[in-house]
């Protein structure tokens, strides 16, 4: 497929409460430990910033962020399985720090699993710094997990 066809085949597009089947379906072959459908709809009634990327056969990436007093805290990104390492997650990352700073945001924050190197490599490849550890803040199989907080200044030289 063309680059100019397969950027004409896919949108972002907001969320709808029809949408949180496959949402939570992308989730759940994700995670061990998914997001319930019931926190998706929380988010979309919070008015988060809950968008989607599809394609003809339905949604490839999702992400929330929620932004106020400056600051923006991305609360979920996830690429379908079978889409991974295609760009896709770069693509909603950056949209998301567009609708962070659109809203008035200096700074993102987010929360990434210590053993989730890929999350880790593009967040690190878009200028987020490592500013703390929470202990124990993910369930995980066996026990807890460490959860890595990152922050990205979005003002011209500032990256944390």
């Amino acid at each position: 497929m063309s680059a100019a066809l397969e950027e004409a085949s896919v949108s972002f597009d907001d969320m709808r409460v029809s949408d949180v089947a496959e949402v939570s379906a992308i989730e759940a072959e994700t995670y061990p430990f998914p997001w319930t459908a019931g926190i998706f709809r929380d988010c979309l009634r919070a008015a988060y910033r809950c968008r989607v990327l599809r394609d003809p056969h339905g949604i490839v990436v999702y992400g929330i962020v929620s932004a106020e007093a400056r600051e923006a805290h991305i609360l979920n990104l996830c690429v379908r399985s079978a889409l991974r390492r295609c760009g896709y997650g770069r693509r909603m990352l950056a949209h998301l720090l567009e609708l962070a700073l659109a809203a008035g945001a200096r700074r993102v924050w987010l929360e990434v699993r210590r053993s989730n190197a890929a999350a880790v490599a593009l967040y690190d490849a878009a200028g987020f710094v490592e500013v703390g550890v929470r202990r124990d803040y993910y369930r995980a199989p066996g026990g807890r997990e460490d959860a890595l907080v990152l922050a990205l200044g979005l003002d011209p030289g500032e990256s944390h």
